[in-house]
């Protein structure tokens, strides 16, 4: 199997374990509040990772990574400074307009992403891509579209959008150093973004969940967030970062599906519709990657 096609699958297994988080999130949400859990997710994967790269070395299965080096340190730095501005901006936004609004502007992290690694980056797009971001886009805002006044333009979208263009430069931050050790990256953004979200969670004056429901957290975000960046950063080395981006934005409709497992949740007829638009695109990313 040639390294395009390794990189498409754990592309797509970043978004699956990623859409795991959706579901379960919801139920844990019940016992931990938002930023809180936000920053244990991120510690989760921090920690997780870290135990993960000790198993491999003493079990004698460590990969060989290259190790981040001192050329690296302003992208590691602005991956970090901008995962904690994004949720930041995020819950700005969640508090000053509607939840449907906030679904259907996050859809723009995507375009984000593919605009910057262009004009920026100087990452090369195709045609075919292009079509296949447009379609996932329109896929993404038919899921989240929730009636005829989802949409409002207010303060709140800015930050939104503010959110996705930090996420966008984060992204195409994380793939300038995706030749390195993808455990390392992991470990870093895990623990100084947890710590960060950790500290404005207590300037917020959220507690500490129980004991119990905290060790529910961190499990979840080593799986949703640490091995899914994992994942991701191994498949930016040969995708870059729109196309790694593209892939991995059928999360939400592989959420949508554990949902309808997990919570029994039934989704609407604008469900099906976008599924058959992202197939489209899906075949499309294939077709222009392979």
């Amino acid at each position: 199997m040639n390294t395009k096609k390794i990189a498409i699958i754990y592309a797509i297994l970043a978004a699956s374990l990623y859409a795991i988080n959706v579901p379960l999130s919801k139920l844990l949400l019940q016992h931990a509040e938002p930023t809180m859990m936000a920053a244990f997710l991120y510690l989760g994967a921090g920690v997780g990772l870290f135990l993960y790269g000790l198993t491999e070395k003493f079990t004698g299965k460590e990969t060989k990574r290259e190790p981040l080096t001192r050329k690296e340190l302003p992208y590691t730095i602005a991956m970090v400074v901008l995962d904690i501005a994004a949720p930041i901006l995020l819950m700005l936004g969640i508090n000053a307009t509607t939840s449907a609004n906030v679904s259907l502007l996050n859809n723009f992290e995507i375009v984000a992403t593919s605009i910057i690694a262009l004009v920026i980056f100087k990452e090369v797009i195709s045609k075919k891509l292009w079509l296949a971001i447009a379609l996932v886009t329109v896929a993404s805002a038919i899921l989240s579209f929730e009636g005829t006044g989802a949409f409002v333009f207010n303060s709140g979208s800015l930050f939104v959008l503010g959110a996705c263009l930090c996420w966008g430069f984060e992204n195409n931050c994380t793939k300038m150093i995706s030749n390195k050790s993808s455990v390392e990256i992991v470990v870093i953004k895990g623990t100084f973004s947890g710590l960060g979200s950790l500290v404005v969670a207590f300037l917020l004056g959220e507690q500490i969940p129980d004991i119990k429901w905290l060790l529910c957290i961190l499990l979840l975000g080593f799986v949703a967030y640490g091995l899914s960046i994992h994942f991701y950063i191994m498949a930016q080395k040969d995708l870059g970062a729109a196309k790694t981006s593209a892939y991995y934005s059928i999360a939400p409709f592989l959420g949508v599906m554990f949902s309808m497992l997990l919570l029994r949740e039934k989704p609407e007829i604008q469900f099906y519709i976008a599924l058959v638009i992202m197939i489209v695109s899906t075949y499309l990313m294939v077709k222009d990657t392979i």
